[in-house]
C-alpha cells in the first residue's frame, strides 16, 4: 500500500499544554525557542505520570504534546533539509517516527483506562469493534481521538512498510469520523484540515469520500476565521501539489503567507511555523511541478516545442 506524505499542518496547536508552555508560546513567535523548551516539559510530564498514571488531563497534556513536538519540531524541520542531508533528514524523522508513537502510546493508554476493550479494538484494526467502542466516547474525548489518529497516520507515512499500522486505518478513520461527530468545530477547524490531509494522502477507496475534499477545506478556513495558515498550506501541498496544479499551488500559499500571525496571538506560533513551511514550498516549486520554467516562472506552453526552435539529435 502506498501512502503520500501525511503532514500534519494547521492540526498543532499549544492550546492543550501546560501553561507555562503555552506562556513562553504567546510570549515568543521563534519555533525554536519553543522546540527547545518542549522536551523539558515532556521529561517533567512523564516523571509526574509515573506517579499519577490515572490523571487524565495529563495524559492528554503529555501523548498531544509529543504528538505536536514530532511534526512541528522534528519531522517539520527535516522536511526542509537540503537533500544533500539526506543522512540526517532521515535520522530525525526516524526520530519523529519515535516520538509520534510514543504520543500515541500513552493516548491510548488513557482511552483504555476511559473505555475498556479500546486497545483490542485498535490492535485488532476491526471496525465494528472500534465503532462499539466510540459510541461511548463523548465530546470532552474529541481531543483524545483527534491527536490519537493524527499520530498513528504520521507515524505510518513515515513508514509505509509498517502492515500493522496499515491495517488500522480503517479503523482509524473510525476515530477521526467520531471525533468530529462529537465536536465539528474542535480547535477553529482542526479536524477539517485533517479530512483534507486524511482523504488526499491515502488511496482511492481506503478511506471515505474524497469528493469532500474541496467542502473540508472551505470548512477549514470559515472555522478559523481565515487567520491559520495550515489549512492553505495543506491543500496546497497534498491536493493541488499532487494534481500538479501550478496556479491552485501558488496561490493558497501565497494566501498563507498572507496572514497576519498577530492578529489572532493565540496562534501566532504555529503560523508561524506554517508560513516558513509554505515560504519553503514557494522556494522549492521548480521541483514538484513537470514544465516549470526557472528563468520565467511560468508553465512552457505549446510554443516552447516549436520543431523550428528545438532541435533533437
Amino acid at each position: 500500500m502506498k501512502i503520500t506524505y501525511f503532514v500534519l499542518a494547521a492540526g498543532f496547536s499549544l492550546f492543550m499544554v501546560s501553561c507555562s508552555l503555552t506562556t513562553m508560546a504567546m510570549r515568543s513567535s521563534n519555533p525554536e525557542f519553543i522546540g527547545k523548551q518542549i522536551p523539558g516539559v515532556l521529561e517533567k510530564n512523564e516523571r509526574k505520570l509515573e506517579k499519577s498514571p490515572d490523571d487524565q488531563a495529563l495524559i492528554l497534556e503529555t501523548g498531544s504534546l509529543y504528538v505536536m513536538y514530532a511534526n512541528a519540531f522534528v519531522q517539520g524541520p527535516a522536511d526542509m533539509l537540503p537533500s544533500y542531508e539526506f543522512d540526517r533528514k532521515e535520522a530525525e524523522k526516524s526520530r519523529a517516527r519515535t516520538y509520534y508513537l510514543q504520543g500515541v502510546e500513552i493516548l491510548n493508554a488513557g482511552l483504555e483506562k476511559k473505555y475498556p476493550g479500546f486497545t483490542e479494538a485498535y490492535d485488532s484494526g476491526d471496525v465494528e469493534k472500534m465503532r462499539a467502542v466510540m459510541v461511548r466516547t463523548v465530546k470532552e474525548d474529541t481531543a483524545y481521538l483527534y491527536w490519537s489518529t493524527a499520530g498513528s497516520l504520521c507515524a505510518y507515512s513515515l513508514n509505509p512498510m509498517d502492515f500493522e499500522l496499515g491495517m488500522k486505518i480503517k479503523a482509524l478513520e473510525v476515530m477521526i469520523d467520531r471525533a468530529y461527530e462529537l465536536d465539528p468545530d474542535f480547535n477553529s477547524g482542526a479536524i477539517d484540515d485533517f479530512y483534507v490531509l486524511f482523504y488526499a494522502s491515502l488511496p482511492e477507496g481506503l478511506v471515505g469520500d474524497k469528493s469532500m475534499i474541496d467542502e473540508h477545506f472551505k470548512l477549514a478556513v470559515e472555522k478559523s476565521g481565515g487567520l491559520l495558515a495550515g489549512p492553505y498550506v495543506s491543500y496546497a501541498q497534498s491536493v493541488a501539489k499532487p494534481n500538479q496544479d501550478y496556479e491552485g499551488f501558488k496561490q493558497n500559499l501565497e494566501k498563507a503567507l498572507a496572514i497576519d500571525p498577530n492578529k489572532d496571538r493565540d496562534n501566532r506560533l504555529v503560523n508561524t511555523i506554517n508560513q516558513r513551511k509554505a515560504q519553503y514550498l514557494l522556494d522549492s516549486i521548480e521541483d514538484y511541478f513537470i514544465g516549470y520554467g526557472d528563468d520565467d516562472d511560468e508553465w512552457l506552453d505549446d510554443e516552447w516545442f516549436d520543431d523550428g526552435e528545438i532541435e533533437f539529435e
